[in-house]
């Protein structure tokens, strides 16, 4: 799973990619300061099952807080965006391959309008256009590719009886298109399936659409959210694209409390409206000033800095994932004797086999079968799993 960071050049996107890894990365207010993309690990709120059985766990990888487990996701910040991107313009070819690689896109809107479709700095840009240009950009993609030799493809189809979702969801295999997502395209669009070389431009975008928003959703994060202006902006937005999920953001308040976390200054849990000053003795006026502005500007209006929401929503909600826990009838640590150490992240669907293997494979080949820690009960391979699941897996390979 890869969890994508997208937005036209000086947006705020490489700081909430900071924000949400606490990587230093390039950030500056011109065009094109990322170039490469950069790939970081952020995290993601699962409320953890330790308490059910009276431990303290002690994660191998993420951290728990208050019974709160963040569990480590990967992130890629990509380059900026501009329109024409499809086209080739600014970095366009770029970042398009790049974007191939994630399962869902956070777009991080300027939702202050003080910067321009080119990055530049302005005053009273509408950011409803930054929402329409990305979605059209990826669409005209999804099409570009789409209408690649269309004729000669849809000719060959017809010759050879080919099931043209089969053969369209080969062609797009790249994009993580399925045949059951393309007959259900061709179904609602109702399109001829026996002679595909008679579909319009107009039928093909519609198809492209369909597929793109099933491949590449995207989460909104508006963010500057404390500029003036912005709040309004957001409320707008909401109501003029009914169809988007909204996270009202600040990248950079969330820069400065996990720095002042870090210097122990305050108390301060991601994803939380609030935090406790610990040295209130240790604050210059600049610092209490600046968490003052934070708690009333961001925290208390709009909820979090938004950025931990961002990416709950966009792994649970999106994409549906489910957190597993691996335990043990008999005990609950590991090797090492660390409680409860894993936490693992598995698509929707996802059986007591496919957890076997996400631990190992040979868990997975050696199968016998998998124990629900809270109720005893046996499962086959073939059980679904359901999210915070505490499982025990038992293998001829132990």
């Amino acid at each position: 799973m890869l969890v994508g960071i997208v937005g036209k050049p000086s947006c705020g996107k490489s700081t909430f990619f900071k924000a949400a890894t606490s990587i230093d990365v390039p950030i500056a207010a011109y065009p094109f300061t990322t170039i490469k993309p950069n790939h970081g690990v952020g995290f993601v709120r699962v409320q953890c099952v330790d308490r059910e059985f009276n431990l303290q766990c002690n994660p191998r990888l993420g951290y728990c807080k208050n019974g709160t487990r963040f569990v480590p996701v990967e992130l890629m910040d990509v380059a900026g965006l501009v329109p024409g991107a499809h086209e080739g313009k600014g970095l366009g070819n770029q970042f398009l391959n790049d974007l191939n690689r994630a399962d869902v896109l956070i777009h991080v809107v300027d939702a202050s309008g003080t910067i321009n479709e080119k990055g530049e700095a302005t005053v009273g840009y509408d950011p409803a256009n930054d929402v329409r240009f990305l979605e059209e950009e990826l669409d005209m993609w999804y099409l570009g590719i789409l209408k690649k030799g269309w004729e000669k493809f849809a000719r060959q189809i017809e010759a050879t009886r080919t099931k043209i979702e089969d053969a369209l969801a080969k062609q797009l295999s790249a994009f993580r298109v399925t045949e059951p997502l393309v007959a259900a395209s061709i179904s609602k669009h109702g399109l001829d399936r026996s002679k595909p070389h008679l579909w319009t431009e107009e039928q093909l975008k519609k198809l492209a659409v369909d597929l793109r928003r099933a491949t590449k959703p995207i989460l909104i994060a508006c963010n500057k959210i404390d500029l003036p202006g912005a709040y309004e902006n957001y409320e707008r937005l909401k109501k003029e694209f009914p169809h988007y999920v909204m996270v009202p953001c600040s990248g950079d308040s969330e820069i400065a409390l996990k720095e002042a976390t870090k210097k122990g200054l305050i108390d301060y849990t991601p994803g939380n409206n609030d935090f406790k000053i610990l040295k209130p003795e240790s604050l210059n006026e600049k610092q209490t000033a600046a968490l003052e502005y934070i708690k009333k500007n961001v925290l208390k209006k709009a909820g979090s800095t938004g950025v931990q929401e961002t990416l709950d929503v966009a792994v649970f909600q999106f994409l549906k994932y489910m957190a597993i826990f691996p335990g043990g009838t008999g005990k609950m640590t590991d090797r090492e004797g660390r409680i409860m150490p894993d936490c693992f992240l598995l698509p929707p669907g996802s059986t007591a086999l496919d957890f076997a293997a996400k631990i190992h494979q040979d868990f997975a080949k050696n199968f016998l079968f998998a124990i629900d820690i809270r109720t005893k009960m046996r499962l086959g391979k073939e059980h679904p799993l359901k999210h915070r699941d505490v499982i025990e897996i038992v293998s001829a390979a132990k």
